[in-house]
């Protein structure tokens, strides 16, 4: 028997139905994540997340770290998006 769970992503508080029973057939299998971006996540989240927020941290992710080269490239004359 296929295990289903609902939950609510503890990013966004949307509900969603996790098939971890058949991973598969899960939405978070929509969501392709290397090794990085899946560490990335589980450091800041020990539980499952909806499809739409995976992507969302992916995409913040990958702007941390080009921001991350950015600054090493122009060192003392890099501002981040804030200002700072």
């Amino acid at each position: 028997m296929c295990k289903h769970e609902d939950k609510y992503c503890p990013r966004c508080k949307q509900p969603f139905e996790c098939k971890v029973g058949s991973i598969l057939l899960c939405q978070c299998s929509t969501v392709s994540l290397n090794d990085e971006e899946r560490d990335f996540i589980n450091q800041q989240y020990e539980d499952c997340l909806c499809a739409s927020c995976l992507k969302e941290l992916r995409a913040v992710y990958h702007k941390q770290k080009f921001q991350r080269k950015l600054k090493g490239i122009l060192g003392v004359f890099y501002k981040d998006s804030s200002g700072s």
